[in-house]
């Protein structure tokens, strides 16, 4: 599909932003982005011409970024996505994802595309198509001299000769065309200019006047010294690293020369043009005019009926004519090639004329103004509760109407299936779900790893939530107070957009403290209704949820709106779980304040229901025969001292407790939540994390019996690493009325274990 493109070395360097490009050039008339930015035999400039993204991409990603569209590079070659979720589009080169395979294959056969114009009233070329030296002398004989011998398949000129005039350089042009294609086409010569038109989505959009590759005498200068001059121009460099490609010395510029029985060595006279090469191809080292107001409307239209009758959504259509101010039927022009993705440089930076932005269109035409290029994003940080709220607020937005794709620390789901497992809060996890195509409502719970290491994935979000800052994670990575953990999760909620909303837990002073940095609409939430910043915030007319009177409550512009009894809400489980009210109220803050009814969030909630399938390894209650299992994933002290609390509201004959340290957590971090285990649980087993993470088992078992004993209660433990043995032992050992606690990352096997065991 891309054999006829005529497009640079696109893409394949993995650049995050055009951004970076800068302008070292001292032409002032060459955009920024079409200017060689090393030294010419660097090894970045070698780099960025091999590997790099072509000027004609780069025009189109400058366009998309001024206008706010969102890109991203998809692959190392050319392919780049604009946009997010379902109404993204694609490009390549400035092939669009809107091109039709079957214009470009069309295009690509330059007898069939002959064919087709000649048959439409087009004026084009007589031509035939040529397999052997028999056939090429036919057809010369039909034609008449002088020729065009061309492969049929090919672009930037290669293997082109034209104005042949003899059979014995016709079989010699013929062999050079098979080179590139075993089918050389050859045509009648046309006399006149070369000339491009561009066509976008069905309009004449710009014309060049191109001339090939030429010097200009001085009297005393060579040929290769005049080359060697014009290619220090600072406006020309490597392939399609400039506005201009330098000049190359090659057969085709010795055939030129030796027609006027001259070669490189040779002095030409003071003002005497010598042109190099066969073709007008920028490739080639050749320069365009702009012409673009100077086309006669007859000849715009016949573009505009070419690049239809090809079906083509963006082409450039070559023509030779005199000129293009008069129409081609009176001044014998014709139509002699169409390329699909052509090339944009001649039109961006003209050596001579107006620049024209040609991606303009380009982008207008995948994104008709006021169209968007951006689906709704929610982002979720904090210390605990992230998962749960992100699933909720999914759950919410999937209840509405939305197809959306969210983002966990146990995987990818899109539309609520699991499409990858594992720890996929990061930012490529993030990308992945705002590059499906299916989705149209990102949901991304983003965690502290993957903002120190890669950052965001989106540069804005329309709304995020900081759940806590607690102490985990501390020590990693040199981030080692809460302060500075909140400095971390600051940069999701500085993300929103400035007319979107971020919330905030005000019982957390380092989220309150973070709340006075954001450049957006600022909302809160709080268990305490009589919580002072709370009071205060709703007395301005600022958007809060809390609990009042038992009740799920939102305020906002002094509008009191209740959602539903928090002991009704099956998430609350009776009203016990106090970190899944808070959860809930950070999630209904949230969708509020973009615009979702209470009615709606109240629907949705009331479907939300704890266990396996919406909360997998967060609260899961399972009842065995006479005794009770909890799964969840409190993993540090703050979410211990939640499931602590939550403990408060259950009677049982023994409260059992599987906990587990991690290796890479401080010793006091250690040492405190196993000391918090011996403070809530009657007996705890002690198992050990999949990977100790730089300890040795005795030390962190020293540790963790170092927490317990703190406690002193004086309680019962067991030393069980292997944690589908630890879980096992509990079920087997469990007595009538038992609570079990089973605190674990890896709940689904945790989970199949229960279930065989039921069964």
């Amino acid at each position: 599909m891309r054999k006829n493109a005529d497009k640079s070395h696109e893409d394949s360097l993995p650049l995050t932003s055009p951004g970076n490009h800068q302008n070292l050039s001292l032409n002032p008339n060459v955009p920024s982005s079409h200017k060689p930015a090393f030294a010419p035999n660097s090894t970045l400039a070698k780099l960025r011409n091999t590997d790099g993204l072509g000027p004609s991409t780069l025009s189109i990603i400058e366009e998309a970024e001024r206008r706010g569209i969102p890109w991203r590079r998809m692959d190392e070659n050319c392919k780049i996505l604009l946009g997010y979720g379902k109404i993204q589009q694609l490009i390549r080169a400035t092939i669009t994802g809107k091109t039709s395979c079957i214009g470009v294959e069309t295009v690509d056969d330059k007898y069939e595309t002959k064919n087709i114009l000649a048959a439409a009233g087009i004026p084009v070329a007589e031509g035939f198509v040529c397999n052997t030296v028999e056939e090429l002398q036919d057809v010369v004989i039909k034609l008449g001299w002088p020729v065009v011998t061309k492969p049929l398949n090919a672009n930037h000129g290669k293997g082109v000769a034209i104005n042949v005039r003899d059979l014995d350089i016709a079989k010699e042009a013929f062999a050079y065309a098979q080179n590139y294609s075993p089918e050389v086409m050859v045509e009648k010569y046309i006399e006149g200019e070369d000339h491009r038109i561009l066509v976008i989505h069905g309009k004449f959009v710009a014309a060049s006047h191109r001339k090939p590759a030429h010097i200009i005498g001085d009297g005393k200068s060579t040929v290769q010294q005049l080359i060697d001059e014009i290619n220090q121009q600072p406006e020309r460099g490597h392939g399609h690293e400039a506005a201009l490609t330098r000049i190359t010395v090659d057969c085709d510029t010795d055939k030129q020369l030796q027609k006027k029985n001259y070669d490189l060595d040779s002095v030409p006279a003071e003002g005497e043009t010598v042109v190099l090469k066969s073709t007008a191809n920028l490739s080639t080292g050749g320069t365009a005019v702009d012409i673009t107001d100077d086309v006669h409307s007859g000849n715009r239209f016949i573009a505009e009926r070419v690049a239809a009758l090809l079906g083509m959504d963006l082409c450039g259509i070559d023509v030779i004519a005199p000129d293009l101010k008069s129409p081609m039927a009176e001044n014998g022009g014709a139509v002699i090639e169409v390329n699909a993705a052509p090339g944009f440089r001649m039109h961006l930076a003209p050596s001579e004329g107006k620049p024209r932005n040609v991606a303009s269109a380009v982008v207008d035409m995948l994104y008709p103004p006021p169209s968007e290029s951006r689906i709704p994003i929610f982002a979720v940080t904090g210390t605990n509760g992230k998962t749960t709220t992100t699933r909720l607020l999914a759950h919410i937005v999937q209840s509405c109407g939305y197809f959306p794709g969210y983002t966990t620390t146990d995987g990818i789901y899109i539309g609520g299936h699991q499409v990858i497992v594992g720890d996929c809060s990061g930012p490529s996890s993030a990308s992945t779900v705002l590059a499906d195509p299916m989705v149209d409502f990102a949901v991304l719970e983003t965690a502290r790893g993957g903002l120190l290491r890669s950052g965001l994935a989106f540069d804005y979000c329309d709304a995020a939530v900081l759940t806590n800052i607690a102490a985990d994670h501390l020590g990693l990575k040199n981030i080692n107070t809460l302060e500075e953990m909140a400095e971390v999760k600051a940069a999701v909620v500085r993300s929103v957009k400035q007319t979107g909303w971020a919330v905030f837990n005000a019982e957390d002073q380092n989220c309150v403290n973070v709340s006075k940095t954001v450049d957006c609409n600022v909302g809160y939430f709080s268990l305490d209704g009589q919580n002072k910043l709370i009071r205060q915030h709703i007395a301005n007319g600022g958007l809060a949820a809390t609990v009042e009177e038992g009740q799920v409550v939102i305020h906002h512009q002094n509008q009191r709106t209740s959602i539903a009894g928090v002991e009704e809400i099956p998430l609350t489980l009776n009203g016990t779980s106090k970190c899944m009210t808070a959860n809930i109220l950070a999630a209904a803050a949230v969708v509020f304040s973009y615009g979702f009814t209470a009615e709606q969030i109240h629907a949705a909630l009331m479907s939300f229901i704890p266990g396996p399938e919406f909360t997998p390894g967060r609260m899961n209650y399972f009842q065995i025969r006479d005794f009770s299992v909890l799964v969840d994933y409190a993993h540090n002290p703050h979410g211990l001292r939640e499931m602590q609390d939550y403990l408060t509201h259950i009677k049982a004959n023994r409260k059992v407790g599987i906990i587990a340290g991690v290796g890479d957590r401080r010793d006091s971090d250690i040492v405190e939540l196993a000391e918090i285990a011996g403070s809530m649980f009657d007996h705890i087993i002690v198992r050990q994390e999949h990977s100790l993470r730089g300890r040795e088992l005795s030390e962190m078992h020293n540790l963790m019996v170092s927490g317990i004993e703190r406690a002193g209660r004086n309680i019962s433990y067991e030393l069980i690493p292997d944690e589908k043995e630890a879980i096992a032992h509990a079920l087997e050992t469990a007595q009538s009325g038992d609570y079990i606690v089973a605190l674990s990352d890896n709940y689904t096997d945790v989970i199949n274990i229960i279930h065989d065991y039921q069964h």
